[in-house]
């Protein structure tokens, strides 16, 4: 059985963006408004040699109310629960929020192998001191 990898993070953070160049091809909407992605999206892939499962998530806001807000969060809970290792995505260019740590304080709840991804360091936006 081939394990399956849920991609996790804030909303813009560039996890659709991330799973399409995993995918190999545009399957998830990548727009620069938050809440595009509002369910959970699956491509069967191939990474490093192995044959994986991606799942693509709904941005999580910690604080999340209303009623669409809460069916897009219980989307990223399934994902979460049937995920078998995640992949946390953080943006370089806010750097760590309240919210990334609330979302890293969740997805350690769940036991499950993370991975943390720092995205959009392209095109010179980390400045090294050197």
């Amino acid at each position: 059985m081939k394990p399956t990898v849920a991609i996790i993070g804030r909303p813009n953070t560039g996890k659709s963006t991330l799973f399409n160049r995993l995918a190999g091809r545009r399957i998830s909407i990548i727009d620069a408004t938050p809440g595009v992605t509002r369910d959970r999206i699956y491509a069967d892939c191939r990474w490093n040699g192995k044959d994986i499962t991606l799942i693509d998530t709904a941005g999580i806001e910690p604080q999340m109310q209303g009623e669409i807000l809460s069916a897009m969060r219980r989307q990223v809970d399934i994902a979460i629960n049937i995920a078998d290792v995640i992949v946390f995505v953080c943006d370089v260019k806010t750097g760590v929020t309240a919210d990334d740590e609330a979302i890293a304080s969740l997805l350690r709840k769940s036991k499950k192998p993370i991975i943390p991804v720092v995205n959009k360091c392209d095109n010179n936006t980390l400045k090294l001191p050197y």
